[in-house]
């Protein structure tokens, strides 16, 4: 067992149920959407992120693209999150939390699509 790809895959794995985690619930309710849980999934993809980094491959590059865009759209909502609470008057009301697990939903699917890819992969493998 190579112990590199267990936690590759760990992480990947981790960062979709993470975001997927934070995504459940009612879309606009704030007590269904904590903000740890939205920070826990931006660190666990940033991870996975690094460790998508090492490989050449034509499906590491597509890895890490997924990964992009699932770090983008992470950190977006946690932009938004910040902005409606500390910057602006409005509050997560009116629409603000619903913006932010759209983002978060977005995110989801990228890592989806990576943990597809993931699978793909692995059953490609010949010993």
């Amino acid at each position: 067992m190579n112990l590199e790809k267990v936690l590759f895959g760990f992480f990947v794995l981790l960062a979709l149920t993470l975001n997927f985690g934070f995504v459940m619930g009612d879309i606009d309710n704030p007590d269904h959407h904590h903000a740890y849980e939205l920070f826990a999934a931006i660190v666990v993809s940033l991870i996975a992120t690094i460790l998508k980094l090492g490989d050449r491959s034509h499906i590491g590059a597509t890895l890490l693209a997924t990964s992009l865009v699932a770090d983008l759209q992470l950190v977006a909502a946690a932009c938004v999150w910040a902005w409606l609470t500390q910057l602006s008057n409005v509050g997560l009301a009116d629409g603000g939390m619903a913006s932010i697990v759209s983002l978060a939903g977005g995110a989801m699917v990228a890592n989806l699509a990576s943990v597809v890819l993931l699978i793909v992969e692995t059953v490609n493998v010949r010993r």
